[in-house]
């Protein structure tokens, strides 16, 4: 959109009565709260992966802090404020303040909502993998508060030489990666994900990805697994930032195997979910510096 800011924070003031969408001043807070949901995408020229999912899974964890039709209008005024050209990891945030806002109904603890608009950060295709030492999930069905736990988790099997940690629960059973989704190809050619038993985070790019792979005729399975399941199994990490990337070895776990050419069909299948974004409606964006 001519005019947009491609780098910064913009919080959100509501619509109506003549008062902007956005401003970069956090007028009602000094500080920022807790963060009670949060998602993110990649928007490439104007092109994403799952733009209405992504929209879905942060409204429905917002509702219980803000009205439908705030709702509504923060997404509609987030998906015109998204920069067509370059490459961009925007995120929208519900935080927690310390100061109530007009927009905070009676009764409703005092909430902000946000887009922070990212330059892309480097993408990989490849990542090696370690089993988490823990988990510290608190709100494991909820994208945002958990979001700092989750990138010590990565932080701690850093010095592994692993890029992601693979949490797994009280049984040893495979849940899903610290900032991503799981899916594994046994040796028959089956495409597996992780039990709908085990509580996780609903992956957007899994869920697409999965799509695509049924309708190429892939036979797909939930099952619980733990590590040692995967010996032999082709392990793809996926995330809507690198999108898929395989998971070239377990620190201390499974021997994983690559089979040429798969990988590729994988992205293909996610680069045919891409959408172009909707033309712009005109908004008053302030300007970020």
């Amino acid at each position: 959109m001519s005019g947009a800011p491609a780098e910064g924070l913009l919080h959100w003031r509501g619509t109506g009565d003549g008062v902007a969408a956005w401003t970069t001043v956090d007028w009602c807070d000094v500080g920022a709260g807790a963060l009670l949901a949060a998602d993110s995408w990649r928007v490439v020229d104007g092109r994403v992966r799952g733009l209405d999912r992504h929209l879905a899974r942060f409204s429905a964890a917002i509702r219980p802090h803000r009205p439908e039709r705030e709702v509504r209008a923060f997404c509609e005024a987030v998906v015109a404020a998204l920069p067509r050209e370059g490459d961009h990891f925007p995120r929208v945030e519900l935080r927690a303040r310390s100061i109530r806002s007009p927009f905070d109904g009676p009764g409703e603890p005092a909430t902000g909502l946000s887009l922070r608009l990212r330059p892309t950060p480097p993408t990989a295709e490849e990542v090696v993998v370690a089993t988490a030492p823990h988990d510290p999930r608190t709100r494991p069905l909820v994208k945002g508060p958990d979001l700092d736990a989750l990138q010590r988790l990565r932080t701690a099997v850093q010095p592994l030489g692993a890029g992601e940690a693979i949490i797994v629960d009280g049984d040893g059973v495979i849940v899903e990666g610290a900032y991503s989704g799981l899916v594994w190809w046994r040796p028959d050619g089956t495409l597996v994900e992780p039990s709908a038993a085990r509580a996780r985070i609903a992956s957007v790019t899994t869920a697409l990805l999965l799509d695509a792979a049924a309708a190429d005729g892939v036979r797909i399975e939930a099952a619980d697994a733990r590590p040692d399941d995967l010996d032999g199994c082709e392990l793809w990490v996926l995330s809507a930032l690198h999108g898929l990337r395989v998971a070239s070895s377990w620190v201390n776990g499974p021997s994983l195997v690559t089979e040429p050419g798969r990988a590729a069909r994988g992205r293909a299948w996610l680069a045919a979910a891409e959408r172009p974004l909707p033309p712009p409606f005109g908004t008053d964006l302030p300007r970020v510096t």
